[in-house]
Order: C-alpha cells, then structure tokens, then sequence
C-alpha cells in the first residue's frame, strides 16, 4: 500500500471513530420508551418546553440540546442534536446585531439565516392569550445582501418580550434572549443519517497527496 493510501485510511477512520464518539457521547443520558414520537404543536414547544427552560422547570422529556446555534452551519447541527431523524431541536440564545439595538445577530457559519414572513403569534389553548411568538428562517450561504438561498429551514420560538425579559441584563451585554427554541429541518429531504461519515472530497484528498509527495 502506497504512503498515499495509508495517509488517506488514516485520514477516514479517524474522522468516522471522532463523529462515532460525539454522537455517543451526546446521546448516553437519552432515555426513551420504545416507539416514542415527538410531533409537538407550536403550544406545546413553547408552553412545556420554553417556558419551562426559561424559568429553569424540569421539562417533560431532555430532548433538546442546548448550543449556541447561530455559531454552526445548518447541515452541522444533525449531529449536536440529541434527537430527531429528519427535524432537529434546540435551545439556544441569542446575541444582539448592535450594542444598543433590539435586533438579533443571524449571521451563522459560512452565511445567515433570513427571515420569511412576519412573526406569527402562537395562541393558548383557550384560543385568547399569546403565549409567544414563532418565525420562519431560511438559510442563506454568503453574505447578504447577495447570499446564495438552500433548502435548510428554521422555525425559532421565543416568549413575548414581556416575558423573555424579566431578568435584567446589563446593557453593554450583548445578549438578547437567554433562551430560544429553534426547530431545524432540510426541505424536501428524506430522513437520512446526516452524522455518518462521507469519503473527503476529491480536492482534499489530492492537497493531501501534494503535501505527502512534498514532504517525501
């Protein structure tokens, strides 16, 4: 076997034994009763499971991982997830866009998320009462305004500001929620394991060649 071969099976089982132990880890304290579904209404993620993260109330089920989203690139979030096959969930903050501003920074990994639509108000069961607010996202590779749409969609709950804003903060703090819920999708996929390892691509694995003949 060639130096290049070897460096390349080095390269592919060290990536797929690290994802291994990633999921592994993430998933060790996960305990569900067989044929468990999770198909939420937009009341319930926000009434028994927002709500309940953001007054710190144990919740119904520990499916939602939490993790600065907006640092990730969508199609890395499958694998941070704690649960879900085809739609992900989260917690997450969220940071201002300005230091004295009430926007929130969408820019994440190699582009940002756009809002679609107004924010939706998201009703109790009595049909009266707004218990919070839902918005739809798509993801967009670059930098605006001339980004490249994709097929990664977001929905991202949040409590009413009155609400949501019951602890202070300081005002040079850039934080704007401490808590949100983000559901996190791939439009028009199949349900798929995103976590499984894919060979490099052929560009890498020829820099990889380059810098071993270089090298010898």
């Amino acid at each position: 076997m060639s130096s290049f071969l070897k460096l390349y099976n080095l390269y592919f089982w060290t990536t797929k034994i690290l994802i291994s132990m990633e999921n592994y880890t993430s998933n060790l304290n996960i305990q569900l009763p067989p044929g468990f579904r999770f198909h939420p209404t937009d009341e319930e993620l926000i009434v028994h499971y927002l709500q309940k993260k953001v007054t710190s109330t144990v919740l119904p089920v520990s499916i939602f991982a939490e993790i600065e989203l907006y640092k990730f690139n969508p199609w890395e979030l499958p694998c941070k997830a704690l649960f879900g096959e085809d739609e992900w969930y989260f917690f997450s903050p969220r940071d201002r866009k300005y230091p004295n501003g009430v926007r929130p920074n969408r820019m994440a990994g190699y582009g940002y998320w756009k809002a679609t639509g107004t924010d939706r108000p998201i009703l109790g069961s009595s049909g009266e009462k707004i218990v919070g607010v839902k918005k739809a996202l798509v993801f967009y590779k670059g930098r605006p305004p001339r980004g490249v749409k994709t097929d990664w969609i977001m929905h991202e709950y949040r409590l009413l500001d009155t609400l949501a804003c019951n602890s202070r903060k300081p005002k040079e703090s850039m934080r704007l929620d401490d808590w949100v819920l983000c559901r996190v999708k791939q439009k028009n996929s199949t349900p798929r394991n995103f976590c499984s390892i894919q060979e490099p691509e052929k560009s890498t694995i020829t820099s990889m060649g380059t810098s071993l003949i270089l090298r010898s």
